[in-house]
């Protein structure tokens, strides 16, 4: 198929500039507010490229949301947890995400968890991709607690600042931030 200008489309580029449409929409609207015809008319495309591409909604938006996790986050078995922690408020937190709208990717999903599969999804890459990662690493019985509480403490931060905008915390430099959550997150893991 080609486009009435008589050029052809590129369907990698296509593709790719979908599912950046896509990651903004849901980041703003999540899964339920957003249409395949908006995020295709962002684009400029005929919304049937998108089954086309993609096959369904629901595998535009698992694509669009996939994340991995920050590199060489688990590598180390010995690296400490306000490590991993000051990483992941590096690049959950504080990160520019602006191919998600401005926001990680997880916050985009809790915008959609009232929707069982999604919810589902985010549980699973929040346990297996971080938290694992992070009870692995505190020597206590009850380490998966003790992890599930630093996340909801990263998770929390990256609420309060990128959706919320809570004034101190969004004006807050790195480095200040950093080392106030370090106490709590050393606190929790101790």
């Amino acid at each position: 198929m080609t486009p009435r200008s008589g050029r052809r489309r590129d369907r990698a580029a296509t593709r790719t500039a979908l599912l950046d449409a896509a990651r903004r929409r849901f980041a703003r609207q999540g899964f339920d507010s957003t249409g395949v015809r908006e995020i295709a008319a962002d684009v400029g495309v005929d919304p049937a490229l998108v089954f086309r591409y993609f096959g369904s909604k629901k595998q535009l938006y698992a694509e669009a949301i996939h994340m991995e996790i920050p590199t060489g986050l688990a590598a180390d078995r010995h690296r400490p947890v306000a490590h991993l922690a000051d990483q992941l408020l590096r690049d959950v937190v504080f990160a520019d995400q602006s191919e998600y709208g401005g926001e990680h990717p997880l916050l985009a999903m809790l915008r959609s968890a009232n929707r069982d599969e999604i919810r589902d999804q985010l549980r699973t890459h929040l346990c297996e991709d971080y938290l694992d990662a992070v009870a692995d690493r505190i020597p206590t019985p009850d380490a998966a607690l003790r992890a599930e509480l630093v996340g909801a403490l990263l998770l929390g931060l990256g609420v309060m600042r990128s959706v919320i905008e809570t004034p101190a915390l969004t004006e807050a430099p790195f480095e200040h931030t950093r080392v106030l959550t370090a106490r709590m997150i050393i606190a929790l893991t101790s």
